[in-house]
Parts: structure tokens; C-alpha cells; sequence
């Protein structure tokens, strides 16, 4: 018996000084690739924590600051923006987090809890028929041939469902309001009581197909990615109070991808990001001009809020390689287009590569989240 505890006690110590190797290489890497960003701004790193730390429980009640949700290898939760965590579990199955409520279920759910961030079950689905979206704080079920969208209470009742005449591709809820697009190339926004408001069929390419589609906060503009042969990208904009909207710009993108693609609205509605061919393609919605930022690698995760004009994502080159990038967009709107287009190679201040074989990345304000392996870690924009 004795030799069996000093087995494992080896082996813990093993398990222990790998954690700290995927970490220290982690650290390295930042420090070695990071730079001074323009006008004396710094990426500053604050602590590291270890998603196979033994102290993981639930510590809700005591946590201070924003809550922001992770999915990392293996496991997910919730962490706040001193690292620590209001619970951090291994799968068991699918999950779906949203910023108060997420749920774990089954492949073919025959119930669905939702649970709260104190790992409370505040409401169940019983026969969803279907798989649970939580977006702008709403419980949704998608149906499971994905042609059928209906809402849930907070009793767990369906409060209404619409049903789509073919698959969906993506969705996004704002402002009351639901976006979604489909596989035969039509855009639909439903309002709060599942009614059809507005209907849009992009065109303009070989294959009808919407890959990605965001509304802003307060839903007055449409982001949309369409088609195959070739690719579009649309900004489309309400006018009056008729609930229409118009195409007020739109660029191709080439072949483009035949997958999702990622698509948001960040800086406050300022701005729309989306993953092309080239890189990441930004529009200012106020300044009405769009540029594209050559990047390598395929974007797995992007920062959502981009607050402050910098803007982060994380690319994969292959198995295993990944790359931290830092954006900083052009700030003088006076500037002639052509200027900027030039010069959108010196929007890219940090590339930071590592080793891991999933990755993650949060924010909320001046605060950055990565995750590598099994770490997560947290960086802040100061002013130097």
C-alpha cells in the first residue's frame, strides 16, 4: 500500500508540473511576442488560473465583478475578472452558455434544466423537441430539424413558435427582436410575440445560403454574410418607423467559406467584424468604409466588445498552433480611404503564438481572458 500512495504521489506531482509547463510556455510566449501598443497603452498581465486546481468549487456567493462564461478542452464555467470561479466542471455532454443561465443536455434531450450561476435549476423543459439557444437573456428551443424556432417562458411554457421553410443557419436576438438566416438564402426578423416584421433575400451569388448574421443592440442594423459563388457581405439599415430595411453597403468576398462565419457587431454598434478569405474584415458603420486586415490562420474565437478601438481574436494554423492577435483600428476618420487601406498592416500591434490544442477568449472592458491548454489567463489595457 505504501508503494501504491508514493505511485500516485509521483503521479500527482507529474500531473502538477505539466499544468505548470503549459503555463510558464503560455506566459513565455506573451512576453517574447508582446510589444507597446500606440500611444503608450500596454497589454499588462494580471494572474493565470488552472482549470485542474483542486480548489474549483462553486464560490458564488463571495465573488466580486463581472461574470464572464468559458469553454475550455474539456471543462467550462464561470469566471470573474480576478480569476476566480463561480463553478468550473468537466462536460458530460452538450453545452450552451449564456451570460446569466446556460444548461448541459443530451444529444436527443428528453428534458432540458436551465440552470443559473449557482448551479440552481431555475426552469425545466420537459420534451423540448428540440435544442436550447440563450441569447439576450430569452430561452429559445431550435427544433431538431432546425426549421422551427419557438420561445420559453419562465415557467418552462412555449410562449409561441414560428416555423421557417428551411434550416437554419444562424440567429441573433436583440432589441426584442430575433434575426435569423437560412439555407436557401432568406433573412427573417420576428418581434417579441414570434410575429414576421421583416423578410430579405440577399442574392448575388451562385449559391443562396446566409453562413452569418447579427443584429445591433439596439436594432438598427443587419450584418450579413451570404452566398457561395461569390460571398457577400451586407450592412442593412432601418429607416423610419415602417420596421424596414435597406442595403446601404455591401462588398464581395470572393469564393469565401462553405461553413459558418463569424460575424458581430462591437465598440458599441460602432463597428461590424467578420471572418473572410483575407482575414477579418471590419466596417465603421458611422464612417460608412470598410477594410480588410490580412491575418493568417483560421479564426476560431474573436473578442466580442471590442471597447476602446482594439479589438483581439485567437487564429489556428494547425493542430496544436494557435496565435493571440491584437488589433488596433484607425482612428483618424479624416484620413483618405486609400490612406487606410494602405496602412492596415500596422493595425495588427501583437501576434502571440502558443501551444494548445483549444483555445478561448473573453473580455469585458480593459479586461482580456485567453485560454490555452489548461490555464486561463488575464491581461489588461492600461495607459502607461
Amino acid at each position: 500500500m505504501h508503494a501504491a500512495m508514493v505511485q500516485g504521489g509521483m503521479w500527482r506531482m507529474i500531473k502538477k508540473i505539466r499544468i505548470a509547463g503549459i503555463v510558464l510556455l503560455f506566459i513565455v510566449y506573451f512576453i517574447m511576442a508582446a510589444r507597446p501598443i500606440p500611444r503608450e497603452t500596454i497589454l499588462a498581465s494580471e494572474w493565470i488560473s488552472s482549470l485542474q486546481s483542486e480548489s474549483t468549487e462553486s464560490t458564488f456567493l463571495h465573488l466580486q465583478g463581472q461574470l464572464i462564461p468559458f469553454t475550455l478542452g474539456n471543462n467550462f464555467g464561470y469566471v470573474n475578472t480576478s480569476g476566480q470561479f463561480a463553478f468550473n466542471k468537466e462536460k458530460t455532454g452538450n453545452i450552451y452558455l449564456g451570460k446569466n443561465l446556460w444548461t448541459e443536455y443530451d444529444l436527443e434531450p428528453s428534458s432540458i434544466g436551465i440552470k443559473n450561476i449557482s448551479e440552481e435549476t431555475v426552469i425545466n423543459i420537459e420534451n423540448p423537441g428540440g435544442y436550447p439557444l440563450l441569447l439576450d437573456n430569452r430561452i429559445f428551443i431550435l427544433g431538431s430539424e432546425q426549421n422551427a424556432l419557438s420561445e420559453i417562458s419562465a415557467g418552462g411554457d412555449v410562449l409561441w413558435t414560428y416555423e421557417f421553410g428551411a434550416p437554419l443557419t444562424c440567429m441573433d436576438a436583440a432589441a426584442d427582436m430575433i434575426l435569423t438566416g437560412s439555407i436557401d438564402g432568406h433573412i427573417d426578423i420576428l418581434d417579441s410575440y414570434g410575429k414576421r416584421i421583416f423578410n430579405f433575400e440577399p442574392g448575388g451569388s451562385r449559391y443562396a445560403v446566409i453562413l452569418g448574421c447579427a443584429l445591433s443592440n439596439d436594432g438598427s442594423h443587419l450584418g450579413i454574410i451570404s452566398g457561395i459563388d461569390q460571398q457577400r457581405f451586407l450592412l442593412l439599415e432601418r429607416f423610419g418607423n415602417s420596421g424596414e430595411y435597406k442595403v446601404v453597403y455591401h462588398e464581395f468576398l470572393g469564393d469565401g467559406f462553405r461553413r459558418p462565419v463569424h460575424i458581430s457587431f462591437i465598440d458599441n454598434d460602432q463597428r461590424l467584424v467578420f471572418e473572410s478569405s483575407q482575414g477579418i474584415g471590419c466596417y465603421n458603420v458611422k464612417s460608412r468604409y470598410g477594410i480588410q486586415i490580412p491575418l493568417n490562420g483560421e479564426i476560431i474565437t474573436i473578442d466580442n466588445s471590442g471597447d476602446q478601438g482594439f479589438f483581439f481574436l485567437i487564429t489556428s494554423h494547425s493542430m496544436g498552433r494557435k496565435e493571440f492577435v491584437g488589433i488596433k483600428f484607425p482612428e483618424d476618420s479624416w484620413l483618405p480611404l486609400s490612406m487606410f487601406r494602405q496602412n492596415v498592416h500596422s493595425a495588427v500591434f501583437l501576434k502571440a503564438p502558443f501551444k494548445s490544442d483549444n483555445a478561448f477568449l473573453g473580455r469585458t472592458g480593459s479586461k482580456i481572458i485567453a485560454g490555452g491548454g489548461t490555464a486561463l489567463i488575464s491581461f489588461n489595457l492600461e495607459e502607461k
